[in-house]
Parts: C-alpha cells; structure tokens; sequence
C-alpha cells in the first residue's frame, strides 16, 4: 500500500498499519483501524485500511470499501480496491463503475483493466472489454489471465483463431493451468485442429490423470479423430473415476454405437438417465440409437420430451426434421427453432438450427427460403472451422495417381496372388464414391441379401495409404506391408461378417484408395456410385457434417473437390481390371432398381435373392445420415432436385461435363 495522503491521522500511527499489513497481520491492522476511525470516523485511509484487513480475512469489506472510495475519491486504489470486491462477487454494473474511476485516474492499472474488463464481458458488453485486455497486455504482456480472459471474450464472438491465439499465449505462460488447457482444446477443436486438440488434452490428462472431465474431454476429440478405440478406453477411464459422470456415460454411447454395439450403446445412454432422468442430451442419444433402427415413431417422442424439458435444446429440433419429411402440421416445430435462432446460441446450436429450417423449407417447397437457411449454416460452418486447402488435395491426388498405374498394379498384384492364398479373399465389398450419391441405398440394397453383412463406414484405408506412401518413401518392402494390411483389414471384416459371405464397407472416400485396396485385396469387389453432380453437391451443402471436410461448405470448394474426385475416378477406371469395378448411376438405379439390384448381386458373386427389392424393410442398423431415405420405398424425387436451386449453384456449372446422360 502506498503512503497514505494528509488525513488528520498522524503519519506514524498510519505507517504501523499499513507495515501490519505488509507483514500479514491482518487482524492487528483491523483493530487498529477501527482505534483510529473511533477518534476520526472521516480517515478515508483508515476506512482504505481496514477495508484490506478485512478482504485479507475473508470478511464483508464492503462498507470500509465504499466509504475509502467516497472519503477519497482521487484515490485510484480505493477504487480498484472496491470495484475488484464487487467484481469477485459478481456485482458487475457496480463493479464496472468503480474500476472505470480507477482506471480514470490511473490509466497504467494492469489489475483495474482486467477486472473491468471481465465485468464488462461478463454483462455481455464484449466488444467493450476488447480494448481493456489489450491496453492491459500491452502495459504487461506476460499476463496470462489477461491473455485466457480475451480469448474468452474471443470465443463470444466467434472469433476463434483469435481465441486460440490467446490461449496459446497463457498456455505458454501457464503451461500447467488446467483451465487454460480446457480452453485451448475447446477452441482448437471447434476449429477442426483436432490432433492439436488431443494432444493439449493429453497433457492435461497428465497434468491430473483423476480427473474424469479431462478424461472425457480427450475421449471426445479422439472419437471425432475417428480413433474410436482410445476414444472408448478415456470414456471408460471417466467412468471408472466418476461412474456416475454423464458425459462419459454419452460419450461411450457414441463410440459403442460407431462400433455396431447398438445394444451397449443403448445401455449407456440408459445408465445416464438413470443417474438424470431428465438429461435431453441422454434422452436426443436415446433418441438417435431407436432411429438407427427405423424406429423413428419411437424416437420422435424423446425428441419431444428433450425440447419440452428444455426449449432451447437446438439438437432435438434438428433430429425431428433430419427424421421425417416436414409438413405444415409442424408449424410449432418451425416457430420454436425461429426463437431460438433470434436469440443467443452456442455456434454449433444455429449451425444445427440453420441445417434443419432448411431442411424444413426444402421438404415444404419454399426454396428460397431452404437455401437461404443452409447458406447460412455454411458460411457459420467455413467461417468457425478450418479451411479448406485445394493444392494439399491436388498433391495427394497426383501422387496416389502416379504411384498405382494399371502396370505397377498388374506387377504388384501378381506378387500379392502369389505370397498368400487369403489375398484371393472374396468377402469385401467397397462401395466408393462421392457422400450422398447412393452409397447408402446400395449398401442397404446387398446387405437385404441374407449372405451379405453392411459394416457401414470402416475406418481404415486413409491411414492406410499414409503408412503406405510413408513406407515406400523409406524404401520398405511394399508386399510386406501389403501384407498386413490385407490381414488387419479382412481381420476386422471377419469380426463382423459372422456367417455372411460378403460385407459390404460403404466409406466413400475410399474412392481416393481404389488402387490401393485392389493390390492389397485384388479380389474385392469395388462397386462406384454415380450421381449427377449438381445433386450431390448440393445434397452435401444441405447435411450437417461434422467430419466430412472443410470443401462441403462452400460450392467453389466442393466444385473442385469434385473434380479431383472426377480425375482420380477417370484414372481408375481406366486403370483397374474391368471385372473388379462396377460402375452405378443412381438415377438408373432409381429408375430401374431391379436390374441395377441384380447386376450388383451378381457382381459380388452371389444369387440373386428377391429380398433385396424389399430393403426398406430390412431390419438392421444405419447410423449414416441416409438412415431415414434407406427406409423409404425406392423413389425418383431426389433425382433432379438441383434444379430447384439453380438460380444460386453457378460454382458447380463447370461439373456439367461428368453429368449421366439421359
């Protein structure tokens, strides 16, 4: 505490005080205050002192403080003193009110600043803290609070890479504070920097392995990494420390579900509303597991209970439209998702809110308005996330085709045939091409043939290639790991396939990795869905993919996203052997489902069974976004669809080249 001002008080008796209180003598001070202010009730110093004494002590200063302040009002610390009281009891119109004296009269107030600015931030007058944090990092640029604060303020506003810029900084200063950590993973995880983001999290895993948040929160970027079994080991850990942790409960739900255990995966979500009967998040994940199923007039009514529970839980409006086909009877349904949109959200609330009033005008045929909506959940969606890098993807493209030619495969596929007899394996299926243009449907149609299996997604060629092409750039024996791959890859098909002579894996982008499956896998079978790219392109820019890729929120980017993939698709088709690839365009599937169903039957080797004419009765689990349309009878509506929105898709006018012919 500085030297007091001229108050009547003697300057010795002051000096006592304050060297009291330098000393950490609290009580003392106060007492000899209250001597003072019983001879001199008007002593602002003796008010300032006793004020500290009794903060230090943990007691109500507020009157000492306030009188210091009204005493002494040229005093920038009684200011700061009493507006840092208010503001650690969160009286922030208060607060903001005497820090702004404080800082008035001492502008260099690094404390002040901060304070003010977190009051400020907290009253939703973000903009207005901005430049206090910063006239506070630049007074002192090692204030890690000061850095963590504005990322928050950052993170408000959706600034993202502006809040990991600060994170990074008190990360840098703090590189052990919990908190900071937490803050930096969120952010880089909502910025699509998920390895970056596992890795903070790992640390402070380390930092404090009992912690079951941070265990969760480590699941969660490692599941959205698609590395489900470390995802599903943190879950499990959380849950060993904190069994009755939901979050856990729901991530592990996640995870089981990814893995086909829809069981398990029921169970958890169970056990989380057992432990919170009223958990909407439980009740959508409940929700979405019974629509994994076809249940959906069972799902619907969880949906329902989460929203009446909490009306402004945007993800239970999303799962009702992304469900069924929106009427004029759902008016309701549109006017509590506009409320929500009108006030504040979390990001990824409006991005889903926007998503589904889209879907909402889609399905009622207010076009303008539904492209209107998804516009907006894209540009939300680009703007938040990462960006999407086209020469990364043009290199990948050159290099994956100049590396697997019909020559190098023909070499290398004798080589594999030769090595080992389960090359020759007959059980895969690949479904490859573009998302949303009918890979889905086809898995849907074979796997209703009762030899055949549908795995769904699996997560496993893009790794894949990485090790590949790292491998061959060290110069290592390429059959070796050929090899191995095939082993792993047909090991975690036969752990699905039970009894079934197929199973059908429907990742599409395993259209980048064609070359590579067929020298691993030279009798699999690649099946190539075709689908006018108008369509497709659009019907991605309408879905809410989490995970697809930066190029689906943007129609320039996905109009050269689908050009590479015209390029890489040209190139196996004329480089792959005739009997390993079916090609099938959609809309003849569609159109004629019984030859196209036939002619995929037989290509996979097997009879021909009537039941795969009859898949939307197929009793099995779909977690793909087609899980409502693969349960429909088969139909020609979405066939053309583009052309409801051509007045905005002037990007993709280029793509018209690879359109089918009619």
């Amino acid at each position: 505490m500085p030297p007091p001002p001229h108050t009547g008080a003697s300057v010795h008796e002051i000096g006592v005080l304050v060297t009291q209180l330098d000393q950490d003598r609290p009580d003392e001070a106060e007492r000899g205050a209250r001597l003072l202010l019983a001879r001199q009730p008007d002593s602002g110093i003796a008010w300032k002192i006793l004020g500290v004494a009794q903060l230090r002590q943990g007691g109500d200063a507020l009157q000492a403080l306030q009188k210091a302040a009204a005493l002494m009002p040229a005093d920038a610390e009684s200011h700061r003193n009493l507006g840092a009281y208010l503001h650690d009891r969160g009286m922030w119109d208060a607060a903001v009110a005497s820090l702004q004296r404080a800082i008035g009269l001492q502008p260099d107030d690094v404390e002040a600043l901060v304070d003010c600015a977190n009051a400020l931030k907290a009253l939703g007058r973000v903009e207005e803290a901005l430049p206090l944090y910063q006239r506070a990092l630049g007074l002192e640029p090692r204030h890690a609070e000061a850095h963590n604060n504005l990322g928050n303020a950052y993170l408000q506003l959706g600034r993202y890479e502006d809040a990991a810029r600060c994170y990074r900084a008190a990360a840098a200063l703090r590189p052990q504070d919990l908190q900071v950590l937490a803050n930096l993973g969120g952010v880089l995880r909502d910025l699509g920097e998920r390895n970056e983001a596992s890795a903070v999290y790992a640390r402070a895993v380390e930092l404090d392995p009992a912690n079951a948040e941070l265990h969760c929160n480590l699941g969660s970027v490692l599941f959205e990494l698609r590395r489900v079994d470390a995802a599903a080991a943190s879950y499990r850990r959380a849950l060993e420390l904190q069994p009755r942790w939901v979050p856990a409960h729901l991530g592990l739900a996640l995870v089981l579900r990814q893995q086909r255990r829809p069981s398990e995966a029921e169970a958890s979500c169970r056990a989380a509303l057992a432990i919170d009967t009223d958990n909407v998040e439980a009740l959508a994940s409940l929700g979405e597991l019974l629509a994994d199923r076809g249940q959906f007039a069972e799902a619907e009514p969880l949906f329902q209970r989460a929203i009446a529970i909490n009306p402004a839980f945007a993800p239970a409006y999303a799962s009702i439209a992304s469900h069924r086909r929106m009427s004029s009877a759902d008016s309701a349904w549109r006017a509590g998702a506009e409320r929500l949109l009108g006030g504040r959200v979390p990001l990824a609330h409006e991005i889903s809110l926007h998503y589904a009033l889209g879907k909402y005008f889609d399905d009622r045929g207010q076009y303008d308005a539904a492209f209107g909506h998804f516009r907006q959940a894209n540009e939300l969606t680009r703007r938040a996330g990462p960006k999407y890098d086209r020469a990364r993807l043009v290199r990948r493209v050159d290099a994956i085709i100049g590396r697997f030619t019909a020559e190098t495969m023909d070499v290398q596929e004798g080589a594999t045939t030769a090595s080992a007899l389960d090359a020759a394996s007959e059980l895969p299926v690949l479904i490859i091409g573009m998302p949303r243009s009918g890979t889905s449907l086809a898995e849907q149609i074979l796997a209703s043939h009762p030899d055949v299996y549908g795995a769904g997604e699996v997560i496993y060629w893009n790794g894949s290639y990485d090790r590949f092409a790292r491998a061959e750039a060290e110069g290592q024996p390429q059959a070796a790991l050929l090899a191995s791959m095939r082993e792993q890859y047909l090991a975690r098909l036969g752990a699905l396939a039970g009894s079934a002579a197929r199973v059908v894996d429907k990742m599409p982008g395993n259209f980048l990795y064609a070359g590579l499956i067929h020298a691993a896998l030279p009798r699999a079978r690649i099946i190539h869905m075709q689908r006018h790219p108008f369509d497709t392109c659009l019907s991605i820019y309408f879905q809410n993919f989490y995970n697809i890729g930066p190029y689906a929120n943007d129609l320039d980017d996905l109009a050269h996203y689908y050009a590479q993939y015209l390029r890489i698709t040209d190139h196996w088709r004329e480089s792959l052997p005739k009997a390993s690839l079916l090609e099938v365009p959609y809309e003849s599937l569609v159109t004629d489902p019984e030859t196209w169903s036939r002619r995929m039957v037989e290509f996979v080797g097997l009879p021909w069974d009537s039941r795969c004419l009859e898949f939307h009765k197929t009793d099995r689990v779909v977690i793909t976004a087609s899980k409502w349309q693969v349960r429909q009878k088969i139909s020609t509506k979405s066939a053309g669809r583009w052309r409801n929105y051509q007045q905005f898709i002037a990007p993709l006018q280029p793509l018209l080249r690879s359109a089918p012919t009619p």
